[in-house]
């Protein structure tokens, strides 16, 4: 599949425009499926961690319900602390890459799975679930809106009068989370996650907000 490069260049520009400056990208030359390429924005004083936006995601449209036509075109990013570990080398290391494969493998599994993501949606890594990595304890991802100071503006780009994108991001979340999700509904979800705090920023030693606690009698 030829890409875009026009609407490559005005997703780069929206990200850093909304975000800020461009550290780099990870381009993937070769795929199965689509390339799916990783935007790195670099921190800044007032986001101080790495913001990693997908390109690619977008270049098909995803299958949504009726009624949902306006957000069949969609892109992913994922928040790392400012001390992350990001380079080719340090990718070598799972501990580090598990984010960016997490992204990848999101961005594909619409078009894979003739299905769509939107907020509130969540996947499980692998079925069964298992950690991202040794580090990491988290076996999912939950999509939420961005956090950034011009939300609407940042979550919609036009790319042609026919094509809207939508940014996501994807939140970490525990098994005990997921479980909860399904049988209570995001919202109730979101309201745990906002208790303690949550933000977009990757927390590896996040609590785990559905986990019980049992004490001794």
């Amino acid at each position: 599949m030829v890409r875009s490069a026009e609407n490559y260049e005005k997703i780069y520009n929206h990200v850093e425009q909304h975000i800020g400056p461009i550290a780099g990208v990870f381009r993937e030359i070769v795929s199965d499926v689509m390339a799916v390429d990783i935007i790195v924005a670099a921190p800044t004083s007032k986001r101080n961690y790495y913001t990693m936006v997908t390109y690619g995601m977008s270049e098909l449209p995803m299958t949504v319900p009726e009624g949902a036509e306006d957000y069949r075109y969609a892109e992913l990013m994922i928040c790392l602390p400012p001390t992350w570990k990001i380079s080719d080398e340090a990718f070598q290391d799972e501990r580090n890459y598990w984010p960016i494969r997490a992204l990848k493998t999101l961005a594909r599994f619409p078009h894979e799975y003739q299905t769509w993501l939107y907020m509130g949606h969540t996947l499980a890594n692998g079925q069964p679930a298992k950690r991202y990595s040794d580090n990491a304890g988290f076996q999912g991802m939950l999509l939420s809106f961005p956090d950034v100071e011009d939300k609407q503006g940042f979550f919609n780009l036009d790319l042609s009068s026919v094509k809207t994108v939508h940014f996501f991001n994807l939140v970490p979340i525990y098994q005990e989370e997921m479980d909860y999700k399904m049988k209570n509904g995001m919202e109730a979800l979101f309201a745990k996650l906002n208790k303690i705090g949550t933000d977009d920023v990757v927390n590896l030693n996040r609590k785990n907000t559905c986990k019980k606690v049992f004490g001794l009698f």
